[in-house]
């Protein structure tokens, strides 16, 4: 949503300053839905050309001591999002508005029309990621592999991906506030209404849309 007296710019130029994750932390793991049919939409996203994930260098370097963190549990992060191309975004909008297009609707919104979804905003025009300093991400265990258990998909639009939500399990709380605890602990501003969404508080670019191609 916009804020009254605020104006945003739209940069198609990537700075040096926007990183891979994955190059800069080998050891995380990445699930970038967006670059292939599993997501909310069933196909590729436009301004996906690679399967990577993006982010400023200065959510990186608190990224970096998350993952740190984590591995003294043996745990680590998978990514399922970093940089969002505006088009990317614009895409979603189009999508939203096309009510008869609900391939993925069992999966990712069973229980919401989809003419709500902006209305409860699940899809908006404008989205945190574009700046370059909001993450979508869950925790693993290193030796298998397998994200702990959040009580809901990554991107499941319904309230039970809130992070306090009460109707899920003991254990399924403890894993939220686990995520929770230690982004926090690193800087980063969780989201209502998305356990596994997160923004560096003093983003470089609090006012900047970028749409240069993940690639």
């Amino acid at each position: 949503m916009f804020s009254i007296g605020v104006s945003y710019c739209q940069n198609n130029v990537k700075p040096d300053s926007f990183k891979e994750i994955q190059k800069e932390i080998p050891s995380i793991e990445l699930d970038i839905r967006y670059f292939g049919n599993h997501n909310f939409i069933g196909i590729p996203i436009e301004g996906y050309l690679q399967p990577i994930a993006l982010l400023t260098k200065e959510a990186l370097e608190k990224l970096k001591n998350v993952q740190k963190q984590l591995e003294l549990q043996n745990l680590g992060l998978k990514i399922f999002d970093g940089y969002r191309p505006q088009r990317a975004v614009n895409h979603f909008v189009r999508w939203a508005k096309n009510e008869k297009d609900t391939l993925m609707k069992a999966e990712f919104y069973p229980a919401v029309a989809k003419k709500d979804l902006f209305r409860l905003d699940y899809i908006a025009a404008k989205s945190g990621h574009s700046r370059g300093s909001t993450v979508d991400l869950t925790i693993i265990n290193l030796d298998s592999r397998i994200p702990l258990d959040m009580g809901s998909p990554y991107d499941y639009f319904d309230t039970i991906s809130w992070p306090f939500e009460k109707s899920i399990t003991p254990k399924q709380q403890s894993n939220r506030l686990l995520l929770r605890k230690v982004m926090v602990e690193n800087n980063f501003k969780p989201y209502q209404s998305e356990w596994w969404h997160f923004t560096l508080k003093n983003e470089p670019y609090p006012i900047t849309y970028f749409d240069f191609l993940v690639e």
